[in-house]
């Protein structure tokens, strides 16, 4: 762990609260390099999913030319959301290194508890409603994508 990686993602929550942002930034590292950097943007892009993490990785995706991050760490100024979380499970980061608590972000009024309590619930006991419908069809389309011989797995 490098504490500097750490500060770096608390001067991208820094600037990104001065534009008019979230208080949160994110830095991907591979090497000991920066590879993908992002603050939040969820007010500015009226995109919820424009967190710092999520940014962070897209853009050391872009940079690497790959969407699998193994050799890489994610550095950011808050413990992630579970959004964040997924996506660093998502893009196989090595390690995720965080300063402040989720329960630090929730004093100020960004709460995930709600989330994280929901997402331990059985689909059906969700306060958003799950429905499933047309399971047989959506199985025709995962054979097909099966079959490919030439693909790229993740």
């Amino acid at each position: 762990m490098d504490e500097d990686f750490l500060r770096e993602t608390i001067r991208l929550a820094d600037e990104s609260i001065a534009n008019g942002g979230g208080p949160f930034g994110a830095v991907v590292v591979r090497g000991g390099e920066i590879v993908g950097r992002g603050n939040n943007r969820v007010t500015l892009d009226n995109d919820p999913t424009a967190h710092a993490e999520v940014r962070a990785i897209r853009d050391a995706c872009r940079t690497l030319g790959d969407f699998q991050l193994s050799g890489c760490e994610l550095y950011v100024n808050c413990e992630p959301c579970p959004m964040c979380l997924s996506a660093a499970y998502w893009a196989r980061l090595d390690a995720v290194w965080y300063a402040a608590e989720a329960t630090d972000a929730a004093a100020v009024g960004f709460d995930d508890a709600l989330i994280r309590e929901e997402l331990q619930r059985p689909p059906a006991e969700r306060r958003l409603p799950m429905r499933q419908a047309l399971r047989d069809e959506a199985l025709e389309t995962f054979r097909r994508w099966q079959a490919l011989e030439e693909k790229i797995e993740y």
